[in-house]
């Protein structure tokens, strides 16, 4: 009997279902709240793993890496935290021993931080500016966005993604990535600092463009974990 054979398309399933709800569906082997889920999950994912490992395509596998776990663990979620927090730490766990794999002397978490309480991210304007001209041009400016902060250590790539491209509060992002809050402000601090010199000057939108994860991508990605899952033998002990 494969593991989720009893995956469904019932109909209820949408943007506005709970999270409980969802995660019980889930545990039923429901294709449409494992779908809901990854819609949801998929750009703060795949922000987070782009902002540990070096590339798109890695940042992608490690991602359906993550929901693999998850889904085939999902009965282990005891609702303590966030559903986005527990897979959040699933998919820095997969980051981490992907990047050791390639890098194998570098630690995630090696940077001895200092205490700086009252440091924060400056805040950067969206504008929007249509026609084809300022569209080329705010590619362009994305990409430099992206260079520039795929240079910063991972430690301070990945706060400073989820708090500028995600718009998470430093509390939130804390208890994501299980660090103190006053190490968060540090880290986007420093990140800001660094990445100051290299685009401050030539900054007209905002941080949320980078490293996106949505349409097709968004829906390639549920179908292939929900293959996967279909297509996967039950865990020992399931009977």
């Amino acid at each position: 009997m494969k593991q989720t054979a009893e995956l469904s398309s019932r109909e209820g399933v949408g943007s506005d279902t709970s999270e409980p709800e969802l995660v019980e569906l889930a545990r039923k082997g429901h294709e449409a709240a494992t779908r809901e889920i990854i819609r949801r999950m998929n750009p703060r994912l795949f922000r987070i793993a782009r902002g540990i490992v070096d590339n798109d395509a890695t940042a992608e596998e490690v991602v359906q890496e993550a929901y693999l776990v998850a889904f085939t663990r999902i009965d282990e979620f005891r609702g303590d935290s966030r559903l986005a927090t527990w897979i959040t730490r699933i998919t820095l766990n997969a980051a981490k021993m992907r990047l050791r794999k390639i890098r194998p002397a570098q630690e995630y978490d090696s940077i001895n931080e200092s205490r700086n309480a009252d440091v924060s991210v400056v805040a950067f304007p969206g504008v929007q500016i249509p026609g084809p001209e300022a569209e080329q041009g705010r590619a362009q400016f994305r990409l430099l966005i992206e260079a520039a902060v795929t240079e910063l250590p991972s430690t301070l790539r990945v706060p400073f993604v989820l708090r500028e491209a995600e718009g998470m509060s430093v509390a939130a992002i804390a208890e994501d990535l299980g660090i103190s809050v006053i190490t968060v402000k540090t880290r986007l601090f420093r990140a800001r600092r660094q990445l100051r010199s290299v685009v401050e000057e030539k900054i007209k939108g905002g941080f949320d463009s980078i490293f996106p994860f949505d349409g097709l991508r968004c829906a390639g990605m549920a179908d292939s974990v929900v293959e996967i899952l279909i297509e996967a033998p039950d865990p020992p002990g399931d009977g």
